[in-house]
Formats: structure tokens, sequence, C-alpha cells
């Protein structure tokens, strides 16, 4: 978790730095004097907290999506490694290369053993490069379900988190099989034997969510964004510019208490006050408890019915109706 010097504030996010900039200047002139000011820090520690609330209130679609986005958000390996012990990556699809924009392997989730899989983008221009932006090629799909079948060869659940602008979209990707890959994974997904949870921690854009977004249990985060397109590629679309990304997102409905009142996820998980990029030990402490009674639950359930039940949540999805001819 990057320290408040370091911290990237959001244009929304900037009366917040204000109040930390005040508190910094204050230190700083109870140290060089010699004089207690911890009462006037308190009170500009308790208008922070208020200002998070105020700002949580009244977050838009839009404002959400940014969060979503945050530079400073945790990450699949963040939550791994706050959740999970003994984390043993595995590598490779066996066939082409091993998709960096993927990670993925066995680990224990309060003592039992899962296998867990997820999208992964940079903490650094570097690292946003070599798992470029977590936006994964077939052989990361294939990757995924790879491992989502050596879980089912072990029986042990299988837990993703999505965090994906969309699966990537040049020419090399379509020519490995981009929509093969994602497709296939959909409809094995739909059939694993074992307890399926997906969680979406970030972005959730369209094929590249859902290349690793099927499952028993699907949940989103607090601030994030599940949808077919991103608002500004919608705006391009349809108002042939970026400039109405803000309407897009409106017009989407795209985030966690839509996609609840849609049927879509079956839960939203709570962020701490601010968004995940405050705390990254009670964001992960937040999904912990909501993922363990959900995996003991699943797991009481026989195999052939958690695969019907599983068909039939997502064969009801949608709306339409049939036009008599």
């Amino acid at each position: 978790m990057p320290e408040l010097q370091n911290r990237q504030f959001l244009e929304f996010e900037k009366p917040i730095k204000d109040l930390y900039d005040q508190i910094t200047q204050l230190r700083i002139t109870a140290e060089k004097n010699k004089i207690d000011l911890n009462d006037s820090i308190a009170q500009l520690e308790e208008k922070i907290t208020e200002k998070k609330k105020e700002i949580r209130n009244s977050l838009t679609n839009w404002q959400k999506v940014q969060l979503s986005r945050h530079p400073d958000r945790p990450y699949t390996l963040s939550y791994i490694k706050r959740i999970c012990e003994n984390f043993i990556e595995l590598h490779g699809d066996r066939n082409f290369k091993d998709d960096k924009a993927i990670v993925g392997g066995f680990a224990q989730l309060n003592g039992e053993t899962v296998m867990i899989i997820g999208q992964q983008k940079g903490v650094n221009t570097k690292m946003r490069q070599l798992r470029n932006f977590g936006m994964a090629n077939p052989e990361g799909y294939r990757k995924a379900l790879r491992l989502m079948k050596l879980a089912e060869k072990f029986n042990k659940p299988v837990i993703t988190m999505v965090d994906t602008p969309g699966a990537f979209p040049g020419i090399e990707a379509e020519e490995r099989g981009q929509g093969e890959a994602i497709a296939k994974n959909i409809f094995e997904m739909m059939r694993l034997k074992v307890p399926v949870i997906c969680v979406i921690i970030g972005e959730g854009a369209s094929g590249g969510a859902m290349g690793i977004g099927v499952g028993d249990r699907v949940f989103m985060m607090e601030n994030t964004w599940y949808t077919v397109i991103s608002p500004e590629s919608c705006s391009s679309i349809l108002w042939r510019s970026w400039d109405m990304k803000e309407k897009a997102a409106d017009e989407l409905k795209l985030t966690a208490d839509h996609m609840m009142k849609f049927g879509l996820v079956d839960g939203i998980v709570p962020e701490p006050l601010g968004g995940a990029h405050w705390d990254y030990d009670e964001a992960a402490a937040l999904l912990k408890e909501y993922l363990i009674p959900v995996l003991a639950e699943l797991k009481k359930i026989n195999p052939q019915e958690r695969i019907s039940q599983r068909i039939e949540k997502f064969s009801k999805m949608g709306f339409w109706e049939e036009a008599s001819v």
C-alpha cells in the first residue's frame, strides 16, 4: 500500500488531500516548535472521515468507474497475499506461453486448499507493460482453464478475481483464437464439478471478464463495474467522442448496485471507507469474511445439483420478448 506522500488522488478526492496536507503541515510545525498540536490534528482526521463518508454517499457512476481503476487500488496478488497462505503460483498454458496478465495457483484459505485465479495489473509502468495492463491473451484464458481443470481433478474449490478492461484486442491474440479461448472457458466453467466463486475486484469488462467470470456465486466489490463495454468505448461508438463517457456510464448502469437489481450478481462486498485503495488489509478482510461462509455453503451441495443450479442461474439472465409471427 503506497505511503501517504506517494498516494495519488482523483479529482473528487482533492478535498481529502487538502486535509492531509494540513495535517502534514501541523506535524512539521509541532516538531519544529516543540508544541502539542494533537488536538488540531485529531479534528482534521475527523474531518477526513466525514469527507470520505460524504464522497461515498454522492459518488456518480463515472466516479465509481474511476475508483475501480484507481492506481493505488489493490490487485489480485494483493488480495491473495492477505487472505491466503502458502500460495503456490502455477505458470503456462502448456501450449504457447505463460501470460502474465493472469495469475493463479493453489493456496490455503482459512486452512482449506483452493485454486485461486485472477487478472493482475501492474503496480508501476514496467510491471503494467509486463502484465499487459491486465488484458489477457488466449494463452492466459487457457492457463486459467488448465488450473480450473486441475482443481477439479483434486476436488478443490475455485475462486476467481476479475479485474480487466477487456481481453487483449490485438491481431496476434485473434490469430491465436481469443474468442474461442473465452468461449471454451465459459462452456467449461459452467460444467465444473467443484464450487466456483467469482469476485469482480476492479474492472469487469466484456468477454475479458466472462472468461473467468462464470460461477455458482458472483460478487462485486462496492466500487467496481461490470458490463459489456467500457464507458469510453461506448461513448466513442454512440457519440463519436470520449467526451460523453460520463453519460455512457449512467446509461450502461454498470455499477454493483445496478447489477444486483438486474440479478446479474449475487452480492456486493463492502469496501473500506473511501475505497479499497485506502486500506488493503481491511479490504482483504472484508472479502475473506464474505468468501468463507459462501464456500462452506456451496460444498454442502451435490456436484451435479450445483452444476444444474449454475446453468439455470445463467440461463435466466437478461430480458427478452418473443415476437409473434
